[in-house]
């Protein structure tokens, strides 16, 4: 776990403990694939609400009822004039520039598969099938940051921030995130990564354990970042001042959309890439946690908010499982918890559950034997 955060201040239910801004981010490779595209630097969703609902329920000919609350701004869109990558506007352009996207830019060898980094990209999406838990542009992008950067040594510290494990754990990060044959894809990784990236300053990141480490790092630390146009334009929706008729038209109409969309897409997640956050990679786990993370502004900023009253000198805690999994046994959250985070929770939940039986929750409910390894991986999928 992390270094653990604790108040400095009474915090209110509801009230929002920080905004935090990624030192990196990424969206996944695997965006393309399914026509979607986040902005490069911010990841804030490219297309309108209507595009968003069209896509992910396969129906062109949808119309959204007051398209005026998309907040997309496609006349503010712009592309690097050399690789035509896409950006929200001139600033996220402008910043991805200054940071990092000199390094990575690959000009007119966007679509060279022979290309150091296509070759890098390549290797990740056939060794790593979504849905992603990290990725390995995450590490390009901090690679080319230190790279560009005036002061490298502030860079390097700051990555350095992040928790880190040893070489056991790492082994074992890897090996949840590649497969069993994790030792000969990540030299691969490594060996496409070199080629593509090395830098001298950097050349303990590129060895055989600094890449071990660097890669269980971002496993470790790599926060998903959920944006999404539809739900941006779900919540102006529910702002509105309408009359009753209205409203109960147009909440009835949004449930039957999301209804159809799980029905068409699966359960409908807004989880479009990864990030690098120094204070919430510093918050512990909890099954019953006092805080939630969000992003409200359809963006890369972090939004950290208090699910109860927290007071000065408690620990703020989220949780690394979904809604779902917290729902489960105590043997069931900790075989997740210890499979993905290798550590045994000991939150009050946890200890109060400590003399239950051990076993998992579908066993709680059928009666039978222990999970076969299927269905856990299945349970895990999402983490």
């Amino acid at each position: 776990q992390g270094k653990g955060l604790f108040a400095t201040k009474n915090i209110r239910k509801g009230e929002t403990v920080f905004v935090e801004r990624p030192v990196v981010s990424s969206q996944f490779l695997w965006n393309a694939l399914y026509n979607y595209r986040a902005c490069d630097h911010c990841l804030r969703a490219l297309e309108t609400a209507e595009e968003n609902a069209q896509r992910l329920l396969g129906k062109s000919s949808l119309v959204l009822p007051h398209p005026e609350q998309c907040s997309i701004r496609k006349d503010l869109h712009q592309q690097c004039p050399r690789c035509q990558v896409t950006y929200c506007s001139a600033e996220c352009r402008q910043a991805a520039l200054e940071q990092y996207h000199q390094v990575l830019c690959l000009g007119p060898s966007r679509d060279d598969p022979t290309h150091p980094l296509n070759k890098l990209q390549e290797a990740w999406r056939n060794m790593h099938y979504p849905p992603e838990t990290s990725s390995i542009m995450l590490m390009a992008r901090m690679v080319a940051t230190v790279k560009q950067a005036k002061d490298k040594e502030w860079w390097i510290k700051a990555f350095s921030q992040f928790c880190s494990k040893t070489a056991n754990e790492e082994e074992e990060i890897v090996h949840k995130l590649l497969g069993d044959k994790f030792k000969g894809q990540l030299e691969l990784l490594r060996l496409l990564f070199t080629e593509a990236l090395y830098d001298e300053h950097l050349s303990r990141w590129f060895t055989p354990e600094g890449f071990r480490s660097l890669f269980a790092l971002v496993g470790t630390n790599g926060q998903g970042i959920g944006t999404s146009s539809l739900s941006q334009w779900v919540h102006a929706c529910d702002a509105l001042d309408l009359p009753m008729l209205q409203r109960e038209e147009l909440d009835a109409f949004i449930d039957q959309l999301y209804k159809d969309i799980e029905k068409e897409s699966g359960e409908f997640l807004n989880c479009e890439g990864s990030g690098l956050y120094v204070l919430q990679s510093c918050c512990n786990h909890s099954c019953i946690p006092n805080a939630e993370t969000s992003f409200p502004e359809n963006n890369f900023l972090l939004h950290l908010t208090a699910l109860e009253d927290i007071e000065a000198g408690e620990e703020i805690c989220i949780s690394y499982l979904d809604c779902c999994q917290r729902e489960r046994s105590r043997h069931s959250r900790n075989k997740i918890l210890r499979e993905n985070y290798l550590f045994t929770c000991s939150c009050p939940k946890c200890l109060a559950q400590a003399d239950d039986a051990d076993v998992t929750s579908d066993e709680e409910e059928e009666g039978e034997g222990e999970t076969d390894d299927a269905e856990l991986e299945d349970e895990m999928t999402d983490v």
